[in-house]
């Protein structure tokens, strides 16, 4: 008989814990941009810096954090990312700025960005020319 409720029992609290890593699982943040690609189009290396900004929404129930996004490997290119977790529903922005000083001729730059939505770094990118003064 005791063995027999120890087991009611050990089914009991298997069943209640599977229940509750598949509720967490459920339970993540979801990051969805309105748009991924930036074309600059023809920019003069004189003009200064340049903008692009990628809009997105937390999709998920569960607030977003952005972890890093990279400079693209170069230093002409500046990120700027919410610290402050995205509550589920908002919306934020990334901001890449590229300065085209110095260089010329086409370019195709990318950052990733790394979020707690998921493992996969996501890729906004960003082309134009420059034109030469």
């Amino acid at each position: 008989m005791k063995r027999i409720i120890f087991a009611l029992i050990i089914a009991i609290v298997g069943s209640v814990a599977i229940t509750a890593v598949a509720a967490d699982e459920k339970a993540t943040p979801g990051i969805t941009f309105s748009q991924t690609k930036v074309d600059f189009g023809n920019i003069h290396a004189s003009a200064g810096k340049v903008t692009a900004t990628y809009q997105f929404t937390n999709t998920g129930s569960e607030p977003l954090v952005i972890i890093t996004v990279t400079n693209g490997g170069c230093g002409c290119t500046t990120p700027s990312y919410p610290k402050a977790p995205i509550a589920p529903g908002k919306t934020g922005e990334i901001k890449i700025t590229f300065d085209p000083s110095g260089r010329r001729g086409e370019f195709n730059r990318e950052v990733k960005v790394r979020t707690n939505a998921s493992k996969k770094r996501i890729p906004l990118r960003f082309s134009g020319v420059i034109l030469p003064d």
